[in-house]
């Protein structure tokens, strides 16, 4: 099964993690990412903690936890690649339905590509049965 066929079939939370430049770790909920054929990856996020800890560190984990009895899901090791500001195309990949009000209100968002460099399954060590 590929990344984007896991994400298309799979409910659960998502949480990105990151590192800003002198070693702090901040974690924040986030929704399935974009998952484009090339398996690249994407996330739309606004201007703070995790979006500023990427300008210096561009290294990331992402843990999905499905919404299943038990521990199912995967870890994500992701390396960003760069981020895109331009809004028509944030418009068409953002999923939360906000007032154009409110969403401005919010703040500046970005879309922000990742690739994968490690799939590892929620517990353990083992081979995901996930590919890229």
């Amino acid at each position: 099964m590929t990344l984007k066929e896991y994400f298309n079939s799979s409910t659960g939370i998502g949480i990105l993690s990151t590192v800003d430049s002198a070693g702090k770790v901040d974690a924040a909920v986030y929704s399935t990412p974009h998952v484009f054929n090339d398996g690249t990856l994407a996330f739309v996020m606004r201007e703070r903690l995790t979006h500023f800890n990427l300008q210096s560190n561009p290294y990331a984990a992402f843990l999905f936890i499905e919404s299943v009895s038990g521990y199912r899901g995967i870890r994500l090791f992701l390396k960003k690649l760069k981020e895109e500001t331009d809004s028509t195309l944030i418009a068409k990949m953002t999923r939360r339905n906000l007032t154009p009000e409110e969403d401005k209100q919010k703040g500046q968002k970005f879309l922000v590509y990742f690739s994968v460099e490690k799939i590892l399954p929620l517990i353990g060590g083992g081979e995901s049965h996930i590919k890229i």
